[in-house]
């Protein structure tokens, strides 16, 4: 038996199906066509029904359009009306056209504004302005590059405030009062700052950095920052106006802030697990005060052989003179 399979115009899937009717004819069973083709009986018969060997076009998809379509019943004058407003406005839609229509005495549907529209593009005599590159960057926001940066690979730290870690604690002292501390730590000595407030805002951190200046005993060069919002705007350029390097980590590494990561764990477990912290604000940032000078000036810190930071910064600072007096 010779192969219905032949050089024709039909579509890849019209050849598909003339290979159903191949397989058909060669073994005269339609259930093992059927099974070999992976296809339904109810598919395979309803195309065998419509299948005529010698029009393979009969294997074509049929347009499922209905014989009967609705005809427009809207007016010509009106369609032209709509046309012409449309295109005087092209950004505004059809509640707004609506309106315009019926200060003219044209009472018509929104729906039937958008049917008219989409029957002119169809038809191409609407023609809707393209967006140019020139108007996309015209709407976009221009956003300000950020003053943080990525900290350089071959930046070195060598003294107090070389490099100062800050980061966030969000403390609940009541279901419906919540906190957020501001923690830094210098990565050398391990000096910490704290300050607690109600929000977790820029203006926030920006305020924060002024009391870390007031109460680090050195100067503080540079700061590293997770991707925070807190840390944006008011806080760049609070570290902008007072020329501070301003590092950011990369997204989802907060390993790399490990210090004050360490710090903040330090502080929930020594402070707000032992303390009976007050809920008035001030008072809490009072308890921080004491709290922050024992850490500081009291408490030995293992990682410093147990010396306490201010310890250790003192025996950095007599090492410093030492060896400018050696040179």
């Amino acid at each position: 038996m010779i192969s219905l399979l032949r050089q024709s115009t039909i579509s890849r899937e019209a050849k598909k199906r003339l290979k159903w009717f191949d397989h058909y004819r060669r073994f005269d069973n339609a259930r093992l066509t059927c099974r070999y083709f992976g296809i339904s009986p109810q598919t395979f018969y309803r195309w065998k029904n419509r299948f005529d060997p010698y029009d393979l076009t009969t294997l074509e998809e049929m347009s499922r359009k209905p014989h009967k379509v609705r005809t427009p019943q809207t007016a010509p004058e009106v369609v032209e009306r709509i046309s012409k407003l449309r295109e005087q406005y092209p950004r505004w839609g059809k509640d707004k056209l609506v309106v315009l229509l019926k200060r003219e005495g044209i009472e018509v549907s929104a729906s039937t504004v958008g049917r008219v529209i989409n029957r002119l593009k169809a038809k191409g005599l609407l023609v809707e302005p393209v967006n140019t590159t020139l108007a996309k960057l015209a709407r976009r926001r221009k956003w300000k590059p950020r003053y943080a940066t990525r900290k350089p690979k071959g930046y070195k730290i060598k003294g107090p405030g070389d490099l100062v870690e800050i980061d966030t604690l969000r403390v609940s002292l009541l279901p419906d009062e919540v906190r957020y501390q501001f923690s830094a730590r210098d990565v050398v000595v391990r000096f910490d700052g704290l300050r607690a407030y109600k929000s977790q805002t820029s203006s926030k951190a920006a305020h924060f950095l002024q009391y870390l200046q007031r109460k680090f005993p050195f100067t503080i060069k540079a700061i590293q920052i997770d991707g925070g919002s807190e840390f944006k705007k008011y806080f760049e350029e609070e570290c902008e106006k007072r020329s501070l390097l301003l590092f950011v980590l990369p997204p989802r590494s907060p390993k790399l802030n490990g210090h004050v990561e360490r710090a903040n764990r330090t502080h929930r477990e020594e402070f707000y697990e032992v303390e009976e912290v007050d809920l008035s604000l001030e008072e809490h940032n009072r308890q921080l005060e004491r709290w922050q000078y024992v850490y500081n000036y009291i408490r030995p810190h293992q990682s410093l052989d147990y010396l306490t930071p201010y310890e250790y910064y003192q025996l950095w600072l007599k090492d410093q003179k030492s060896n400018v007096s050696l040179m």
